[in-house]
């Protein structure tokens, strides 16, 4: 069939350079050569095992095959402890709902607050499933820009304000994918302030709480007093605990976007499968020794790797937290994605342009901290041999 067959909405995706990096990188197999991939983040690391067996048994029970419709109030309860013990917040079961992993949340929470012609502000650079939020909606969707030179902070005072006029909603995500930044306390009262100001909901994107290199633990956004009253949190299993197949994530906060995101997913939606929250409420409410471990481990990678690149003259920074590190590419390359179809041909190792991030991550790279320490220093003496840095 012709593309007049289908949507402009679809027409308009593009494979884009995921596609050209998978080629290159079957085509380097093929060729018998060793690739190392720095490109998806996906943990390595096992789910703890009282989360695993919680999870089969319950597969073991027949009546849990059927249709969820409803979150159990256990699992519901579990989220509450959670919060309450880790980030110091007393939560109410009205502003808990679950959601098929964060990446499908975040697709259809536009729809809850958009007509065609709305705007929705989101992060550039910034993970790429922001902007998906506004256009599944048909959402006018505008780029606040995050620099190094600011921190990666948004620069609240030079959004325009016929822009914040037409705005329903502000995506904010710190820890930050992918540059890999935290933000300081100060910021959020802030935020919350001008989210106010201008009747803004702010949606917060949590999924590296629990993956910081910083003095301070990460914190939820909803610690902070008036949180509740403009926005939502976006709470993901899938980095903290291993389970990023098991797809489990939680919307959190303002009872009434709960209220009516909760309504929406009963529209297109049977629930979560009943194993995979039995094994929810087991991560939540077990013990978070290999949570820290895990951490601990991530960030000697983080050490690992950004200090092994500078030894060999690639100048790039330590990640404050996530599971990423965020470089500038070397001088002499046409291009971020130019510089990483390079880099995989000359040592197979696969990193993330960063214009796949938004025009402003052009000129960087993303790569993933999802191999060990032992491997890490074999790249570093692979990419040293080629001389790329000096």
């Amino acid at each position: 069939m012709d593309s007049s067959h289908f949507s402009t909405l679809i027409n308009d995706f593009k494979p884009g350079i995921f596609g050209a990096l998978n080629e290159k990188k079957e085509e380097l197999l093929r060729a018998g050569r060793k690739v190392y991939n720095l490109s998806v983040g996906t943990p390595d690391f096992r789910p703890a095992p009282h989360v695993m067996k919680a999870i089969q048994k319950a597969c073991e029970k027949p009546e849990n095959y059927r249709y969820s419709l409803a979150d159990l109030p256990q699992l519901l309860e579990a989220v509450q402890y959670r919060y309450q013990n880790r980030f110091g917040i007393h939560i109410e079961m009205d502003e808990i709902m679950t959601v098929y992993g964060s990446q499908e949340a975040m697709a259809h929470i536009g729809m809850v607050f958009c007509d065609p012609g709305d705007v929705i502000l989101v992060p550039n650079p910034g993970y790429p499933m922001f902007e998906m939020s506004g256009i599944m909606a048909h959402a006018d969707v505008r780029y606040y820009t995050i620099e190094e030179k600011n921190g990666y902070l948004p620069d609240l005072d030079s959004i325009p304000e016929e822009t914040l006029k037409k705005t329903k909603f502000m995506i904010v995500s710190y820890p930050l994918n992918p540059v890999g930044v935290c933000a300081p306390d100060e910021f959020y009262p802030k935020l919350i302030t001008f989210a106010k100001k201008h009747d803004i909901v702010i949606l917060h994107d949590n999924a590296y709480s629990d993956i910081t290199f910083t003095d301070k633990p990460g914190r939820s956004f909803l610690s902070f007093e008036g949180a509740k009253d403009v926005g939502a949190e976006f709470y993901s299993l899938s980095k903290s605990y291993n389970l990023t197949g098991a797809r489990i994530s939680f919307v959190v906060g303002n009872k009434d976007i709960v209220s009516k995101f909760r309504l929406l997913r009963s529209q297109i939606d049977y629930g979560i499968f009943y194993p995979v929250q039995y094994g929810a409420i087991a991560a939540l409410t077990g013990p978070d020794d290999f949570i820290e471990e895990q951490r601990q481990q991530y960030a000697a990678r983080n050490r690992a790797l950004c200090g092994g690149l500078r030894s060999i003259g690639w100048n790039v920074p330590d990640s404050q937290g996530t599971m990423f590190v965020w470089a500038k590419i070397p001088e002499g390359y046409e291009s971020s994605a130019d510089f990483c179809m390079k880099l995989m041909e000359r040592t197979g190792v696969i990193v993330t342009p960063g214009s796949a991030f938004g025009r402003n991550g052009e000129n960087y790279v993303r790569m993933a901290l999802v191999v060990d320490e032992e491997t890490i220093a074999e790249i570093i003496r692979v990419l040293e041999e080629t001389g790329m840095f000096r």
